[in-house]
């Protein structure tokens, strides 16, 4: 004979079938097909044993997790130009920790999530928020000039860093000068160009320059909020 159609309906029929022709566990099991230790759990309990839930999946970046979080409080109290880039936390991983099973995008859509959540756990409040722009390969690239602090010869140090970063694929090329004035910031260009290979094909945007260095390099408020 067909069986019910669902577990519920099984219990149902067992229990009839117990009760109303005094049939054993042993007959039970066999006319419905089951295991004779589900027949006395459903003569023992009225409706199905709740399924247990499933414990979650192991992630690939579960042993790398703790140390993300780790670089996101530290930036927290980091100047914000020498904050992490997803990027940057990618290559930390791989260089200082070995990780060489993990995409860059698992990491990258990890710390997009996490952050946030950073910021309220550290009492800091909601991050800012951003709207995604989206750029093309090699279109668009980004231009930051501002101030960081080295130890040279024992010695804090002033120093200024120049950040040349693709809009499209996050790569940066950085380079760190003792003055912020027009040959550093030129050389800083030349540098990046060398290095990627390239120039962008669309624009270069200057809009996170401080007011000192616009002022070195001759633009006004309106130019330094605009595209070059």
């Amino acid at each position: 004979m067909d069986g019910p159609r669902s577990k519920v309906e099984l219990f149902a029929a067992i229990r009839r079938d117990s009760r109303t022709e005094k049939l054993s566990i042993r007959e039970l099991s066999c006319r419905y097909g089951v295991h004779r230790r589900l027949v006395r759990e459903v003569l023992t309990s009225p409706w199905p044993t709740a399924r247990k839930p499933m414990p979650p999946r192991a992630s690939i970046l579960d042993p790398y997790k703790h140390l993300i979080d780790s670089i996101l409080r530290a930036d927290l109290d980091a100047p914000r130009k020498q904050r992490h880039t997803a990027k940057r936390v990618f290559d930390r991983l791989v260089d200082e920790h070995g990780m060489d099973n993990v995409s860059y995008g698992r990491v990258r859509d990890y710390i997009r999530r996490r952050k946030p959540e950073i910021w309220v756990e550290e009492g800091r409040g909601p991050p800012a928020v951003f709207i995604p722009q989206t750029h093309r390969p090699g279109e668009e690239a980004e231009v930051d000039f501002g101030d960081v602090y080295i130890t040279l010869n024992g010695v804090r140090t002033l120093c200024y860093l120049f950040v040349f970063r693709l809009s499209f694929s996050g790569k940066a090329v950085h380079r760190i000068f003792l003055s912020q004035g027009q040959e550093a910031f030129f050389e800083g260009h030349l540098h990046a160009f060398e290095v990627l290979g390239g120039v962008p094909r669309g624009k270069v945007r200057y809009d996170n320059l401080t007011s000192a260095v616009a002022r070195v390099l001759g633009f006004t408020r309106a130019r330094v909020e605009t595209d070059h």
